[in-house]
């Protein structure tokens, strides 16, 4: 039995005409987020975080941006296939845990609809998800409000 950890970092630029897809909720803003696929910046930095638990590449190996396939894809559907190569491995996910940096939208109010979706995704109780929000107190380009940025770990068990 081995224990093993895995961080992920995501950023996502802001853009007219497109949703704020965090934790798999439509958060009601004024702008979106830029991205190939729906952008949701929390769950590639926590995609990110379980594939480097189980020693693997990061989110564009996986989803390469070029691959027209993919384009728009649901990122609920990249962590259930995390997952997936989790089962393959034989890895017990015990938990993540991440943060999202952002001046707005206000996301406090749909954290317990993102940790049902996220842990839905993933196989795990909602208990296991953690998710704060912070500022980057208007520093930088999140400061600025040009964009999101989200960081993520992952604890997970492998078996054999």
């Amino acid at each position: 039995m081995k224990i093993r950890t895995g961080i992920g970092y995501d950023v996502h630029q802001f853009a007219d005409g497109r949703k704020c897809i965090l934790g798999g909720v439509d958060i009601p803003h004024t702008i979106g987020l830029l991205g190939h696929s729906d952008a949701d910046v929390l769950c590639h930095a926590i995609a990110d975080a379980v594939l480097g638990a189980l020693g693997l590449p990061d989110i564009g190996f996986y989803f390469p941006p070029e691959d027209a396939d993919i384009e728009g894809i649901c990122s609920l559907d990249i962590l259930k296939k995390c997952r997936s190569l989790a089962d393959e491995k034989g890895a017990e996910l015990q938990n993540v845990d991440s943060a999202i940096v952002a001046e707005a939208p206000k996301v406090m109010p749909h954290l317990t609809a993102m940790k049902k979706n996220i842990s839905d995704a993933l196989g795990i109780e909602p208990e296991d998800v953690g998710i704060k929000a912070t500022t980057n107190e208007t520093m930088g380009f999140v400061g600025r409000k040009e964009g999101i940025a989200a960081m993520a770990t992952c604890c997970l068990i492998i078996h054999n």
